[in-house]
C-alpha cells in the first residue's frame, strides 16, 4: 500500500491537510498521519517513528512551525539530520513560516468561504497579506482580522478544503505543495511487489 505520512507538530496541521489533500493525492496512495503534543514531542519522536514504520512503500513529510526560532535553516537541517538517523534521507521537512496560519493569511479568499465571512478578499492587496510568511504572529493576526471567528482547529478543518494550490503568497505553502506533488510523483512510479 503506497502511504504518504505526514508527521506533524498538532492537530490543526492535519486538519487543514485533510481538507487539502484530497486535490492533490490520487486514490492508490493514502495520506496518513501522525500528530504529535507540540514540538518537542515531534523532535523527541521523530527518528523512532520513522524507523519503526514498517512500510516500505511510504513516503514522509515533515511539517511544523518556525515559529520564535531565529534560524528556519538550522531549524530544517536539524529535522533533516533527524530523518537521515532514522535511516529515511528522502523524508522531507518543510516549515510554515512562522505559523500554519501564514498559509490562510495568504489566501483570505479561502478563509472567507471557510469561515463563511465577507470582506477579507479585498484585504488580500494590503502589503502584509501579500506576504504574510513576514508576519511575526500570523495566528494573532488572524483571529484579529477574524474578529475571533478563526480557532487553530475549527478553522484549519473550515479552511482546509478551500486553499488554493496555486496560491504563491507563501512561499512556505507553496514550497509544501511542491514537496507533496514531489511526493506523489515518487510513490506513482513505485509498483509493490
Amino acid at each position: 500500500m503506497k502511504e504518504l505520512v505526514f508527521l506533524l507538530e498538532e492537530l490543526s496541521a492535519q486538519a487543514m491537510l485533510e481538507g487539502l489533500l484530497p486535490k492533490l493525492l490520487p486514490q492508490d496512495i493514502n495520506p496518513r498521519f501522525i500528530p504529535f503534543e507540540g514540538k518537542q514531542d515531534l523532535e523527541k519522536q521523530l527518528a523512532k517513528k520513522i524507523k519503526g514504520y514498517n512500510n516500505r512503500y511510504a513516503s514522509f513529510i515533515i511539517l511544523r512551525d518556525q515559529d520564535s526560532h531565529p534560524d528556519c535553516i538550522a531549524l530544517k537541517t536539524r529535522y533533516v539530520e533527524l530523518c537521515n538517523e532514522a535511516g529515511r534521507p528522502d523524508a522531507l521537512v518543510r516549515l510554515a513560516c512562522r505559523e500554519l496560519e501564514s498559509y490562510y493569511l495568504a489566501d483570505l479568499a479561502a478563509v472567507e468561504k471557510g469561515l463563511n465571512l465577507h470582506g477579507l478578499v479585498k484585504k488580500q492587496g494590503r502589503e502584509k497579506y501579500r506576504n504574510p510568511d513576514n508576519l511575526g504572529s500570523p495566528s494573532e493576526e488572524l483571529k484579529r482580522l477574524t474578529r475571533g471567528r478563526y480557532q487553530k482547529l475549527s478553522g484549519s478543518r473550515a479552511i482546509g478544503p478551500h486553499l488554493d494550490l496555486e496560491n504563491r503568497r507563501s512561499a512556505s505553502f507553496r514550497n509544501l505543495i511542491d514537496a507533496i506533488r514531489r511526493m506523489v510523483t515518487q510513490l506513482s512510479a513505485y509498483q509493490p511487489e
